[in-house]
């Protein structure tokens, strides 16, 4: 139960005054539906209203805060002219104007005869100062209610600053006090106040520098929702090592057939890798692994190989894969190695349907099948294992810690998880979204990998590249061509993936095929399987071969528009080709002219293959929250911490909620009840549900 002292925080936003339903829709839209919502929405700027000038020392374009003596009200003879008020002081005088305003209105705000204090900016129309529509008017005695350093706040179509920020200010009136979570001494040495004070210092700042991420109350603010976020994944991890695990320990015979049917020998990282596996198996505690590896590093064949460990110890593995394209896949590259060492193997997609999925089903639960590949219809109710004891997620950023539970709940007592993702993570994002798991790398490529020839040319030299194809395939190449989008699109002007089809059609004829994400699961299996035996030699497709597909011929990739696509991509798309014998290239087209993040994107893909580079890289250029892909990432979204940014701040997080646990596994210490109260405020309940008391 979320603690009382909180209840005011998560009532709805139309309980503040002046919310009503129109504008709780759209400030819902822009924070959140919460009260607490808007305690987070912090300012991005701010106003300066402290320059007091003269109606004679008035500069051109500057805000400035004027007491003022109200003359003539002058209402418009047309509706669509301004309402003016004439004004002065001793020094001079002025005009304040204003658009489609009821006069009632400013006679009652400024009658003519009276003292007033506007703030606003100050322009110059025909040589004489004039203020259109000031933000504030107030009367002088009311002047401490005009804020002289007011916040700027992000905004939405439809929401104005003034409501916004009256909402916000009745969202702080609600903030309660509550009991101090962090450690005191820690809080002392960062120069860190309390958490109530430091919502509202965010809020209401007294100079630009407070706006920074790594101003005081702001980093306060971020590292309590770090912690939050560690102490989350903690618990999570705390208690998948309490479920009770089981030893699975195998004979190696089914792994020494398969390294024998290997064409190459496995790295040293494969190697350490392994070694790290297997301790994780063979221990009582449940295994929950990342396997990071870069594109061609061999994660499969690790994976494979653990597996034939659970095989090889009596019990069933499973491995799951985010698209069916991926899936089959994988079943295609692991069939000549299972066959090799006599282990059944089995598919499941959603497409297995009737009597055909019934009979996967039913072998499934007798224990025939050793090993089953499969998409999210592993997921389903009706799929039950005999023994499941190892789960292998293929391209883990595109599930996230609740997927990561369910499946575990599969193998009923004590399933290892090996999770897998062939996009290399920096660090601070390896915690913020698996600060629950145990990390292994692999570094290397496997022998025999050739670097991949990386070149960069504007679209302008497209007619070059056409005659370049031919050559290629005159000497038995096969090619891909990665298109960013499938049909044209009136807001972009990108060739998309039909367009250059029918137009490289047109030159090469029937040896071009397509595949992109709208194509039915059937026709998209057509298309790969007739480019992986040769019978189409261009491969014109979107993004839905970024992962996984494995020609060994193909040595040519061309990426149209390459400046539209985030580094992590184009690196994962470089990684399709450069996978046999021969010598392989790669050509960035892209559109002139080149922005500076595109521009800095395509030096450093020409720079390196290294994955571990390149992620840090687009972790700096694009941030967390675009870096793996959608919002559905599985990542969790921080809205107040700054993950690139702030990494010491994180890594101190990780390193704070590893000590609270080992030291208050339950949070029952003083401390301990006030990380609960934490817990609850970033919504991290689930997490409260793995305390034995909780």
């Amino acid at each position: 139960m979320r603690p009382e002292v909180l209840f005011p925080l998560f009532a709805p936003i139309r309980s503040l005054s002046g919310i009503g339903p129109r504008l709780e829709k759209l400030v819902e839209k822009l924070a959140g539906p919460k009260v607490v919502d808007l305690c987070w929405h912090l300012p991005v700027g701010l106003v300066d209203r402290r320059r007091r000038p003269k109606i004679a020392e008035a500069r051109d374009g500057e805000i400035a805060t004027m007491e003022i003596q109200v003359g003539l009200h002058v209402p418009p003879r047309l509706k669509r002219l301004p309402y003016r008020v004439h004004v002065h002081d001793e020094t001079g005088e002025m005009q304040i104007v204003f658009f489609n305003v009821h006069g009632d209105y400013l006679a009652k705000a400024m009658p003519e005869g009276s003292t007033r204090v506007v703030s606003g900016k100050v322009e110059f129309y025909q040589g004489q100062p004039q203020m259109t529509h000031p933000d504030h008017i107030v009367a002088p005695e009311e002047l401490a209610s005009l804020p002289l350093l007011e916040p700027i706040y992000p905004l939405t179509a439809g929401v104005t600053l003034k409501p916004l920020q009256k909402a916000i200010r009745a969202a702080l009136d609600r903030v309660p006090e509550l009991p101090e979570w962090q450690d005191g001494p820690w809080l002392k040495a960062r120069g860190f106040g309390p958490w109530r004070s430091s919502l509202m210092a965010a809020h209401m700042p007294d100079s630009f520098e407070e706006l920074d991420p790594d101003a005081p109350a702001r980093a306060r603010l971020a590292f309590d929702e770090l912690l939050a976020n560690q102490l989350a994944l903690g618990l999570v991890r705390l208690r998948m090592r309490r479920l009770p695990g089981r030893v699975v320990e195998g004979d190696g015979h089914l792994r020494a057939k398969v390294t024998a049917a290997l064409p190459f020998a496995l790295t040293g990282a494969q190697v350490r890798a392994l070694a790290e596996i297997d301790a994780d198996m063979v221990s009582d505690r449940r295994m929950l692994r990342l396997l990071q590896g870069d594109v061609g590093s061999g994660k499969t064949v690790v994976a494979l190989l653990a597996m034939l460990t659970a095989v090889e110890a009596g019990f069933q593995a499973a491995m799951m894969a985010p698209t069916e394209i991926l899936a089959r896949q994988h079943h295609a590259s692991l069939v000549p190695l299972c066959e090799a060492a006599g282990v059944k193997l089995e598919l499941l997609s959603g497409r297995e349907k009737g009597a055909r999925r019934a009979a996967i089903l039913q072998a499934l639960a007798t224990g025939e099948i050793d090993i089953l590949v499969g998409t999210h219809a592993l997921f389903s109710e009706d799929v039950a294992f005999k023994a499941l004891a190892l789960a292998v997620v293929d391209e883990q950023h595109r599930f996230g810690v609740h997927q990561r539970l369910q499946l575990q709940s599969k193998g009923g007592t004590g399933t290892d998880i090996l999770v897998m993702t062939a996009t290399p993570i920096p660090r601070t994002l390896t915690l913020t979204a698996y600060g629950d798991m145990d990390v292994s790398k692999l570094t290397e490529k496997p022998a025999g990998r050739k670097p991949v020839d990386t070149r960069a040319l504007p679209l302008e030299r497209l007619d070059e590249i056409v005659d370049g194809l031919h050559r290629a395939l005159a000497r038995g190449a096969q090619v891909y061509w990665v298109c960013p989008l499938v049909e044209e699109s009136e807001d972009l002007d990108v060739t998309a993936a039909e367009d250059r089809y029918n137009s490289l059609q047109t030159i090469f004829g029937d040896t071009v095929g397509l595949v992109h994400g709208r194509m039915k699961a059937a026709e998209k299996d057509t298309a790969m399987a007739r480019f992986e035996a040769g019978e189409t030699r261009i491969l014109v497709a979107t993004t839905v071969i970024e992962v996984g597909v494995n020609v060994p011929t193909a040595t040519v990739m061309v990426i149209e528009h390459a400046e539209r696509f985030g580094l992590a991509q184009l690196h994962q798309l470089r990684g399709r080709v450069g996978r046999g014998a021969d010598k392989s290239s790669c050509l960035l087209l892209y559109q002139t002219p080149l922005g500076e993040t595109a521009a800095a994107r395509i030096k450093i893909m020409r720079e390196t293959e290294d994955g571990f580079r390149i992620a840090e890289e687009d972790l700096r250029l694009r941030g967390a929250g675009e870096l793996l892909g959608t919002r559905q990432s599985g990542l969790p979204t921080f809205r107040l911490a700054d993950v690139e940014r702030q990494g010491d701040l994180l890594a101190a997080a990780y390193d704070d909620a590893r000590m609270i646990l080992d030291r208050d596994p339950e949070l029952e210490s003083e401390r301990g009840k006030a990380l609960r109260v934490l817990l609850y405020l970033f919504e991290r309940d689930e997490a409260i549900r793995y305390l034995r008391s909780g």
